[in-house]
């Protein structure tokens, strides 16, 4: 009786298994193709992998933007406090403003010029007001071309070119030195910013996988770092099976699996392990690879998205978010 009980659950315990290797196809555990072309270090967006666009000395690129109609709009200045990073500024209509850890404060100097001015638009002195700013923070700047740039405690404050739409903060964090700029001319995210700021050990700690609810895109899956989750049109479904490899997982990393009891906003029959062909192994929603871009600095940012036209974020159902 004993051992016809052990094989009856062993035989059901392969069953399970069975099912779950093969609800997205046939897994490939072999490298890609035995001497199949490895993706050029230099593919970058051509070769659909994205390179960031953020080599560039910490100025930020912007991201294939040319700063064309990126201008702050005349007006008065609003505060607002957004989810992530707490009390912010932002221009009249609504553009999250930054400032610039290679400038300076005391004296007030921009060292933002060129292309890096193309990214990153100075705010222009004059015909931007104070509005909900302290007036005492408030002040000006002599640029190099002679034109005069607003300042907020001292620091020159910018737009962001990649910033398409009001309430968007997407330059946070780039290149480790651009940051939204608080009404005192803080860094916006710090230890003691501001009221309701997601600094240093004040933000709550998050499931290991949630959803977030962008501006543009609606909902969309995030890991327990907060970072956007994306899916890559190249990977397959069925099977499943990861075509980033190479250089592409320079900038693209695998999601890690999580645990079921750690999921917060997504049905957790949805998720899958896909195990690549290093042997790591890797999250997978709807039978599709999930991964995390190193180009989004900080929590919140979707600068993956649409990179190549073959990089896109996800919706708690795993389909693309557009």
């Amino acid at each position: 009786m004993t051992n016809r009980r052990k094989l009856t659950l062993a035989v059901a315990a392969s069953a399970l298994l069975i099912g779950g290797a093969t609800a997205c196809g046939t897994e490939r555990t072999t490298p890609v193709g035995a001497g199949a072309q490895a993706p050029a270090k230099a593919a970058g967006a051509a070769g659909g992998y994205g390179d960031g666009g953020y080599g560039d000395g910490g100025y930020g690129s912007a991201g294939g933007g040319d700063g064309a109609g990126a201008g702050t709009a005349s007006g008065p200045l609003a505060v607002r406090q957004d989810a992530k990073l707490g009390t912010l500024v932002a221009d009249s209509a609504g553009f999250t403003l930054y400032r610039f850890d290679k400038d300076t404060a005391s004296p007030s100097r921009s060292n933002c010029a060129g292309a890096c001015a193309t990214a990153w638009p100075p705010v222009p002195a004059g015909t931007t007001l104070p509005g909900a700013v302290p007036k005492a923070a408030v002040g000006s700047v002599d640029r190099a071309d002679g034109t005069k740039q607003l300042t907020i405690g001292g620091w020159p404050v910018y737009r962001f070119a990649k910033d398409t739409a009001p309430g968007q903060t997407n330059g946070q964090g780039v290149g480790g030195t651009w940051f939204a700029v608080t009404p005192e001319g803080k860094k916006a995210g710090q230890a003691g910013a501001g009221q309701g700021g997601a600094g240093a050990g004040g933000a709550a700690a998050l499931p290991a996988l949630s959803t977030v609810e962008d501006q543009g895109l609606g909902a969309i899956l995030r890991d327990g770092k907060g970072r956007t989750l994306y899916r890559f049109t190249k990977d397959t479904a069925w099977p499943m099976k990861s075509n980033c490899q190479g250089a592409c997982l320079e900038k693209w990393k695998p999601a890690k699996p999580v645990d079921v009891n750690d999921v917060k906003g997504v049905d957790p029959k949805l998720l899958s392990v896909y195990t690549r062909s290093d042997g790591a192994k890797q999250l997978a929603i709807d039978c599709w690879p999930l991964y995390w871009f190193t180009g989004d600095t900080a929590p919140g940012q979707v600068n993956g998205q649409g990179v190549g036209g073959t990089w896109f974020a996800v919706t708690p159902q795993g389909k693309l978010a557009k």
